[in-house]
Parts: structure tokens; C-alpha cells; sequence
């Protein structure tokens, strides 16, 4: 399905438009032929991740001096906008981008120059664990240790829900350094999976969508982590690391989840053209028109503020509350509108073939991660 898309959002430019070209051919060809056989092995392949790194995909909002592509987050929005529409929901290069602004805007230059190109070459797959079995949204409830010994820190707890966790070879761990201290006693540390004794990946976790997106549990039995690796070379410093980047993350799924309402809208659109019923095609009755109109205008909606979002990240005057309710008012509406267009495919929009029953699977967890809805309302309600 070839996405007909509004050119006129304000931050495009001709520029972005070829860039568009180059990510949506290369996501043809190298992402959606493979969505069935990665939802089967619950993980995508690791080549993929070294062909995106060569194509300058991973990071290419980060400087060129760190091996990025030196674009903006327009070029990101863009790379996110296509995965969206092709349908792709297996590719965790979202959490890769987030790791690597964590690395970029609270590292210290050494761990930037050490890590950021291996992300960008794909060499590295870098993951964030936050969430644990006890504790979700609620960062301050997290029970992960990490004692500082002679040689560095000793990493004890479990965490869940990790996305590329399977994968990752540089996972970004929120722990307590100090758990006396509360939110002051978190700290942010750098741990490299690779021959780490005290390291250990769980099972790849059974979802209900989202299935080529390996989300695992891992464990930490005294894993280790160098003294040089606490996220900007001092202890404490984690939570104030996590408000500050956490509008980046919330800023990424409203791209994808408005790309995901114009995609289900043009494949309902399409459908009810082709669909007849009762001697008329489906688009020629008043339920389907009127329905059809609403999720057009709240596309549009969502359309305008989500450029007007994208031109605040381009600006750096993006803020925690706006970004909680581009998280919440856009995967709300994602939901509500890929719900009523299974209802107007009727019977094949239950069929798993069709690509908006698979919508619809990948669709709600949305609303969840990323800091549960409820969660994005109390942020902004606390800035009445």
C-alpha cells in the first residue's frame, strides 16, 4: 500500500522528502517482507540492525561527530512516520534513539565517544531498563541495587517489559546507589551485556501484539558495571536524567501513533470503496461517511498538533507537559480509531491477514508504555 501522505507539514522540506524516499525504500525492502517470520521468532534479525546502521537510520538525529548522521529529529520523525505506515511494530530502533539521547545529553564525553558510533553503526543494540515486576509507571517504587565496590558497581534486581532486551548488548539501567536517599539515591548506570557472568535474559515475554518486538526479562545477580559507566560520571543524578529525556520518548510514539490513524484511515478508505453491501459500495452509506468524516477531521487534528510538536523538538522548547499530552490524547485516539475501522471491515477486520486486525493487536499497548496514560494526565494537571 503505497501511503498517500499531506506534504504540507511545516518542518518538511525537499531535503526531508528525499530522505523520506531512501527510509521508505529501504523499509520496503528490508522490513516488510520479513514481519511474519519475526513475529514467529520474536525478534527481528541482527543483519538488520548493521543495514539500518549503514543507511544512516539508527541515529540520525545525533551529531556526525559521534558517528551519527548529523540530521535533526525531523529526519527521526520521518524514520518513525515510515515504520508506522508500513505497518512495522518489530524494529525497537525507538528505544535504541532514546538510549542514545540519554548517552548525547547527560553522558560525559567519554561515554559518548566510546558508545554512540557502535549504536549508530548498529554494532551495539542498546536497551533501557526501567520497569520492574513491583514497579511501572511508579519510578520511585524501584528495588534494583547497585553497590559500589573497588572495581565498580554490583548490580542486584530484576527488571520486566524491556524492550530489545533480548537483543541488547548496552542496556541503560535505573538502580538505587543509594536507596536511604529516595528519588535523590537513583542513578542511571551503563551495563554491557556481553560476558557478564552476573547478567541474565529471561524468557522473550508472550504480548498480545507487537509480537517481532523482543520484550523480555532480565535478571542481575551481582552483573557488573565499571565505576566509569554511571550515566554523566556521578551517582544520584538518575531521576533528574529521566525527567529530562523522558519528553523525547513521549514526543516519538505521538509521531507514530498519528502516522498509525492516517494509515488505518486510507486502508478503511480503500476498503469501503472496494466492499459492497447491500447492492452499494460500503463509502455510499451515510454510517460509513459520517464515520469516515470524524476520523478525518481528528486525523487532521492530530496531524497539526503533531507537526507543531516536531517544530518545538526542532526548536529545543519542548516540554513535559506537552509531551504527556501528545502521548496520551494521540495513543487515545489511535485506539478509538482503529477500533471503528475493524468495525467497518466487519468479519476481515478480525483476520489477522488483514493488516488492520494486526493494527489493532499492536495498538494498546500504547496507551501503557512509555508512562501509562493516568500518568501523563496527573503531569499535566499538575501544571494547572
Amino acid at each position: 500500500m503505497e501511503m498517500r501522505i499531506d506534504p504540507s507539514s511545516p518542518w518538511m522540506n525537499e531535503e526531508l522528502g528525499a530522505f523520506r524516499d531512501a527510509v521508505r525504500r529501504f523499509v520496503a525492502g528490508e522490513i516488510t517482507p520479513h514481519q511474519e517470520a519475526w513475529r514467529e521468532q520474536q525478534h527481528v534479525d541482527r543483519d538488520l540492525w548493521t543495514k539500518a546502521g549503514e543507511m544512516g537510520l539508527l541515529l540520525a538525529d545525533i551529531p556526525d561527530e559521534y558517528g551519527g548522521a548529523g540530521g535533526s529529529f525531523a529526519h527521526m520523525a520521518v524514520v518513525f512516520e515510515e515504520l508506522s505506515y508500513a505497518g512495522d511494530t518489530s524494529f525497537g530502533i525507538h528505544v535504541h534513539a532514546i538510549v542514545a539521547h540519554y548517552l548525547l545529553n547527560q553522558g560525559t564525553e567519554e561515554q559518548k565517544q566510546k558508545y554512540l558510533p557502535r549504536l549508530a553503526s548498529g554494532e551495539m543494540i542498546a536497551a533501557i531498563a526501567m520497569s520492574e515486576p513491583g514497579a511501572g509507571s511508579d519510578l520511585k517504587g524501584i528495588r534494583t541495587t547497585a553497590v559500589r565496590g573497588g572495581d565498580g558497581y554490583r548490580v542486584s534486581g530484576s527488571k520486566t517489559f524491556i524492550s530489545n532486551g533480548f537483543m541488547a548488548d548496552l542496556i541503560l539501567v535505573v538502580a538505587k546507589t543509594d536507596p536511604a536517599a529516595g528519588s535523590k539515591g537513583v542513578s542511571l548506570l551503563l551495563l554491557e551485556t556481553k560476558d557478564n557472568p552476573g547478567f541474565r535474559v529471561g524468557r522473550i515475554l508472550e504480548k498480545v501484539g507487537q509480537k517481532g518486538q523482543d520484550t523480555c526479562e532480565l535478571f542481575f545477580d551481582d552483573a557488573h558495571v565499571p565505576l566509569a559507566n554511571v550515566l554523566g560520571g556521578e551517582e544520584g543524578k538518575g531521576f533528574a536524567q529521566l525527567m529530562t529525556e523522558l519528553p523525547y520518548e513521549r514526543t516519538i510514539l505521538g509521531v507514530c501513533g498519528v502516522a498509525a490513524i492516517e494509515r488505518a484511515l486510507q486502508l478503511t478508505v480503500d476498503h469501503t470503496r472496494e466492499r459492497k453491501a447491500f447492492g452499494q459500495a460500503l463509502i455510499e452509506m451515510q454510517n460509513t461517511r459520517f464515520v469516515l468524516a470524524e476520523i478525518k477531521t481528528e486525523a487532521t487534528i492530530a496531524r497539526i498538533f503533531i507537526d507543531r510538536c516536531i517544530e518545538d523538538m526542532l526548536a529545543g522548547r519542548m516540554d513535559t507537559v506537552r509531551a504527556s499530552m501528545a502521548k496520551y490524547w494521540i495513543s487515545d485516539l489511535q485506539c478509538k480509531v482503529v477500533d471503528q475501522c475493524v468495525q467497518l471491515f466487519g468479519g476481515y477486520g478480525y483476520m489477522l491477514e488483514y493488516p488492520i486486525a494486526q493494527m489493532y493487536v499492536d495498538a494498546r499497548v500504547q496507551r501503557i508504555y512509555g508512562g501509562a496514560n493516568e500518568i501523563m494526565k496527573e503531569i499535566i494537571a499538575r501544571s494547572l
